[in-house]
């Protein structure tokens, strides 16, 4: 198999100043993209702003023999994000990668948490990677070609106690990449989502030494890489760390369907391990083959033919 290369492409990298950002920048540099490495130089937080870490990385990359350059914009700051993608054209006219992997923490439980800091870091995660994209699509679009990673994490997927603002923002980029992924397909446009676990100033409180020294970021960027590649596929959540790398995916039981009369709570209370019943369960390709479902299993539970 020939090396997976970006040469002649163009890379839009958020959070690019440390840890997983940085890595996926150098990376990306490594392998021929010119790769603008955008970092707000914040705390884990969010608080105070420099662009030392951002032009660190650019040194990185130009004393390799790389091209980048340093944009230090807040991504949920739609206008930044504007300037940011117009710098990136001006210097190489194109834009062929977006990374979005900024974000900050604010955890708290629920109970305790300020709005405005649940607000703050779904804009930072969710809308800051909105804007990043949205910025792109059109010169994507125009181009034929774009690729697109989100990231989210296990604690969106899965749930993590105190992350409820987290959590949310990481959901919400499944939803994302998957209307993002059939509305660029006929443009070439690929739209996936890492999901990574690393040892990063965002996770270092939570690590043990032992357990941090497998979870390097550098394990995680080959799956960001082949995410972003030529042949990259589209649609999909990959999971990463240490070397390790899995998908999630969400599928959808094949479930009962209850006739006019039988459609009453306790009914489906009493057959709930039949909805529940994994056997023959599928992934769905779009909200509206879980519409056409229903649709055809109510029309054949009443003897009913369906021209779909």
């Amino acid at each position: 198999m020939a090396d997976i290369r970006f040469d002649d492409r163009v890379a839009i990298v958020t959070g690019a100043g440390t840890g997983l950002g940085r890595s996926h920048a150098l990376g990306l540099a490594a392998r021929g993209a010119k790769v603008v490495v955008n970092d707000l130089g914040v705390g884990r937080d969010g608080s105070g702003a420099s662009s030392a870490a951002a032009e660190a990385v650019v040194e990185e990359i130009k004393a390799m023999g790389g091209d980048a350059i340093a944009h230090g914009c807040d991504v949920s700051d739609e206008d930044g994000v504007t300037d940011m993608v117009a710098q990136a054209i001006a210097a190489w006219g194109r834009v062929d990668i977006v990374v979005n992997n900024a974000g900050i923490l604010r955890d708290k439980t629920f109970s305790k948490m300020e709005m405005s800091d649940f607000r703050k870091v779904v804009d930072v995660h969710l809308i800051g990677s909105a804007n990043v994209a949205h910025a792109c699509w059109p010169i994507m679009r125009e181009q034929k070609y774009g690729r697109l990673v989100f990231t989210a994490s296990a604690s969106g997927l899965y749930g993590n106690f105190g992350q409820s603002n987290y959590g949310a923002a990481k959901a919400a980029m499944m939803g994302l990449m998957n209307v993002l992924h059939l509305e660029g397909a006929r443009d070439n446009i690929r739209v996936n989502t890492l999901a990574p676990t690393a040892a990063t100033r965002m996770t270092e409180e939570l690590l043990p030494a032992e357990a941090a020294a497998l979870l390097a970021p550098e394990t995680i960027t080959p799956g960001l890489l082949y995410l972003v590649s030529e042949d990259a596929p589209s649609r999909t959540i990959l999971g990463a760390g240490a070397g390790s790398f899995a998908l999630t995916k969400v599928y959808e039981t094949p479930g009962i369907t209850l006739l006019d009369d039988e459609n009453t709570p306790e009914a489906i209370a009493a057959r709930f391990a039949e909805i529940a019943a994994t056997e023959g369960q599928e992934e769905l390709t779009d909200a509206f083959s879980q519409t056409k479902k229903y649709a055809l299993n109510a029309a054949k539970a009443r003897g009913l033919k369906l021209d779909w």
